[in-house]
């Protein structure tokens, strides 16, 4: 019988985008608000280190979040992160018009999420990740279940698992860069 995780690892080996929800798994999912709206997001160095590693290693990278967010924005741009869609009302459609501009198919798509709404993304892609901390029902369906939980490293997490199945960690570990 096939575990969860060789399966997991066999879907991996597919990816070539690699999608991230933003409040819940970039961030621990709280919101501060000061007088004028939202005033801030804090975001794991290591996530950001992970997704440029990513990046380098041939895996595209983006943010699809239902929340617009400056701070999120912003990280995105600080990260060189290509493909960046935020107050999404339906994700699935931006996964599906997104796949479809890149030419790739479901299966060669992951991402990482942590609630409800990110459902019918897990549903559809080749890897479906869920961070700790995520919902009982999201957690369900994954295909992958981080360790640690979202905003403390959980993208890392997920970037590493999927270098490692490529077989490019190594490579894209060694090959520097600094400003996570």
């Amino acid at each position: 019988m096939v575990t969860r995780e060789v399966e997991a690892i066999a879907r991996a080996r597919a990816i070539r985008l690699a999608l991230f929800d933003v409040d819940g798994v970039l961030t621990d999912g709280r919101l501060f608000y000061g007088p004028g709206g939202e005033a801030m997001k804090v975001f794991n160095i290591l996530d950001g280190h992970g997704l440029k590693m990513l990046a380098r290693s041939g895996v595209a990278t983006g943010l699809l979040s239902g929340r617009r967010s400056e701070a999120a924005a912003a990280r995105a741009r600080e990260l060189g992160i290509a493909h960046v869609v935020l107050g999404a009302d339906d994700k699935l459609a931006h996964f599906d018009r997104l796949r479809g501009e890149l030419g790739l198919e479901a299966s060669q798509c992951a991402f990482v999420g942590d609630d409800l709404p990110d459902m019918p993304v897990l549903a559809r892609c080749g890897l479906a990740v869920a961070v700790a901390n995520a919902v009982p029902e999201v957690k369900a369906i994954a295909h992958l279940v981080t360790v640690t939980a979202g905003g403390a490293g959980a993208a890392r997490e997920v970037c590493d698992f999927v270098m490692r199945a490529q077989g490019t960690l190594p490579d894209a570990a060694g090959s520097g860069g600094s400003g996570s």
